[in-house]
């Protein structure tokens, strides 16, 4: 079982279990998954701190007890470079076009002044700040 935060166009936030990823998609393409708010069945998933316990693989399993922080940082780096819009600084500019509907809405990336980080929580728009590691193209890792 895997949980997915979800939302609906309405913006209502709620959880959903579901057997896989594929099995969320089948189900949220047939309009199968609601809000369980206002009944909307357009319904997306939003990220979620929520981990999810696997079954190592063989070559893990020898340090079972360890977190592999590098492997697990690398990975949620790649994740957000592969799925948000880099928007550079306009970052708050751009959630908050989205926040009063001006612009769709979408997962973005960026960089904020700290003028425009308060200006972000003052009107309630939820963001999180993700440590980008340098990478230095002439070196290998």
């Amino acid at each position: 079982m895997i949980v997915f935060d979800l939302e609906c166009s309405k913006e209502h936030r709620f959880e959903g279990w579901f057997n896989s990823i594929e099995s969320f998609e089948a189900q949220n393409a047939k309009n199968l998954v609601t809000c369980p708010y206002c009944n909307d069945t357009q319904v997306r998933r939003v990220l979620s701190p929520v981990a999810t316990k696997l079954s190592p693989r063989p070559e893990v399993q020898k340090n079972a007890g360890q977190i592999d922080y590098r492997r697990l940082a690398k990975e949620i780096v790649d994740y957000i470079s592969k799925n948000f819009e880099d928007v550079g600084s306009d970052f708050a500019k751009e959630a908050l076009k989205m926040h009063y509907g001006v612009a769709e809405k979408r997962s973005i990336k960026g960089s904020a002044t700290a003028e425009e980080e308060k200006i972000l929580k003052e009107e309630k728009i939820e963001f999180f700040k993700v440590p980008f590691p340098k990478i230095d193209e002439d070196t290998e890792n």
